[in-house]
């Protein structure tokens, strides 16, 4: 099961996209809260993309350092170099968002 819900902070603007057959995501980069021992194996910035209504919600309601609690389903997606290939040895994640909270707004 990799359904989760972790507290994240925005750290870049949310951007919405439009498909053909008027599906609406909200796409952002996110970071994890700091904890108190800081493992510099583990990457803490992610994608998350929010959906449909919850979209709209997110553009009106939040921005730029907000801190906001998420739950959705993690995927792992294979890493793009700056050359535009793909690393099979990297993957980042990318959370799918269902439900979003707000818990500090700047």
């Amino acid at each position: 099961m990799n359904y989760t819900s972790f507290i994240v902070k925005i750290v870049k603007e949310p951007e919405q996209s439009f498909f053909q057959n008027n599906t609406v995501v909200t796409e952002m980069l996110v970071k994890f809260i700091p904890t108190r021992k800081k493992n510099l194996n583990i990457k803490d910035t992610f994608q998350i993309s929010i959906w449909e209504n919850s979209s709209y919600e997110t553009i009106k309601y939040y921005q730029l350092y907000d801190y906001i609690v998420i739950e959705g389903y993690i995927s792992l997606r294979p890493s793009f170099l700056s050359s535009g290939q793909t690393s099979q040895t990297d993957k980042q994640i990318e959370i799918s968002v269902f439900k979003h909270y707000p818990f500090l707004l700047i």
